[in-house]
């Protein structure tokens, strides 16, 4: 078996205590720079690896935060964990990622492996918070921040974009570009963003006095495969609408694969908005309206909550964040015809 040197090994060959080292190690400072440049030369002589084990131990830490989200495929959330890595990497943390694709029964599964693996903090985007792990995870004394999607039955920080306000702004830009008839294509509503975004489609319609017209709210479930079976859905209607408000990325690229089978002219015979930018936004003819979400700050906000509550000493308050969208228009909106 392969000899791995201790910290003890690097004392005695640097002529010094453990205690040096150790402060040398952490970068807790009060060593003399000739004291450290031989310490420091000691641990390359010999191979010194200090233990990640043996430090959780000792601190009763791992430096380890666990990342729960729905679909690493939504291009949304890349954009969100880069921004918690970012800041978590810069605070001296490693991250593990779990993508539940939407189960309830994978995240509970993902909670119970973090909690084994003791790490000192989770963020989650959550599929659904009926379920008994966040329970187990606040029991377990375990700090908590939900992104993205509330957690109403508990005490949670969170950091949330403004649903209502961003889907509002869309349907207004439409409505005042002159359409009436403007269909949604829906997110789950046992989730924040699908309700609160049909809630501002609601409110818009209802402020500028226009019905609500159930046959043009589709459901959806935020995968590409709904946002082409609810476009396929509105496309056949007896009366069109003149307009379609997508509710999630991965929903508007489905969309699109339907209006280009279907040969409904996009930005001519139907305008249309989606909730987040996509990569596609830019390079389909014509170019994409989007509701732009700050993805990269809802990660690093998300990581200051939670690194707050790791090493707070006493109870802090609830905390929660609402950041503004920004509606982008670009080509695919157009004055209906029908009416100009």
């Amino acid at each position: 078996m392969e000899y791995k040197p201790t910290i003890e090994d690097v004392a005695k060959r640097a002529k010094v205590s453990i205690a040096t080292v150790s402060r040398v190690i952490n970068k807790q400072g009060g060593v003399r720079k000739k004291t450290e440049e031989r310490i420091v030369k000691a641990i390359n002589e010999l191979g010194y690896i200090r233990s990640a084990v043996a430090r959780s131990m000792k601190k009763k830490e791992t430096n380890t935060i666990g990342i729960i989200v729905p679909d690493i495929r939504n291009p949304f959330f890349p954009s969100v964990v880069s921004g918690i890595e970012r800041m978590a990497r810069d605070k001296g943390y490693y991250t593990i990622l779990s993508s539940t694709n939407e189960s309830l029964i994978v995240e509970e599964e993902v909670v119970k492996i973090f909690i084994e693996r003791g790490v000192d903090g989770v963020i989650i985007t959550t599929a659904n918070e009926n379920g008994n792990h966040i329970k187990l995870l606040q029991e377990q004394g375990i700090p908590l921040v939900a992104i993205d999607r509330a957690i109403k039955r508990f005490e949670v920080d969170t950091v949330l974009v403004d649903n209502i306000k961003g889907s509002y702004q869309a349907v207004q830009h439409l409505i005042l570009q002159g359409h009436k008839n403007i269909a949604i294509i829906c997110g789950p509503q046992n989730t924040t963003p699908g309700f609160e975004r049909l809630q501002g489609y609601k409110n818009a319609l209802e402020e500028y006095n226009l019905p609500v017209n159930e046959s043009f709210i589709t459901n959806g479930d935020f995968m590409e495969e709904s946002g082409y079976k609810a476009t396929y859905k509105l496309f056949h209607l007896p009366k069109r609408p003149t307009a379609i408000f997508s509710s999630n990325n991965l929903m508007s690229i489905g969309c699109m694969k339907a209006l280009m089978e279907l040969e409904w002219k996009l930005g001519e015979e139907v305008s249309f908005i989606g909730f987040d930018d996509v990569e596609i936004a830019t390079f389909i003819t014509p170019k994409l309206s989007v509701v732009s979400r700050p993805m990269n700050a809802l990660g690093e906000i998300a990581f200051q909550l939670l690194h707050d509550r790791i090493h707070s000493k006493e109870s802090l308050p609830k905390r929660e964040y609402l950041l503004s969208p920004e509606l982008k228009i670009r080509e695919s909106c157009r004055l209906n015809k029908l009416v100009f």
